[in-house]
């Protein structure tokens, strides 16, 4: 199930803390905007490991 409740996609670059909407675009920016609610959590996620090694990557 997801969220209503989304927010701004850019707001890390364009806003000073999140903007929340129930809009699919940002009302300050008109960035994009994306689900605000985290994944469910699952222990046994199957792709758990992928999923961590990829964000040790990035960051």
């Amino acid at each position: 199930m997801k969220s209503d409740i989304r927010v701004c996609g850019a707001w890390r670059d364009h806003h000073d803390r999140p903007v929340y909407t129930l809009s699919s675009t940002c009302p300050e920016c008109g960035a994009d905007t994306e689900n605000s609610a985290p994944a469910p959590f699952n222990p046994e996620d199957p792709y758990g490991d992928y999923r961590r090694a990829r964000k040790r990557r990035v960051e």
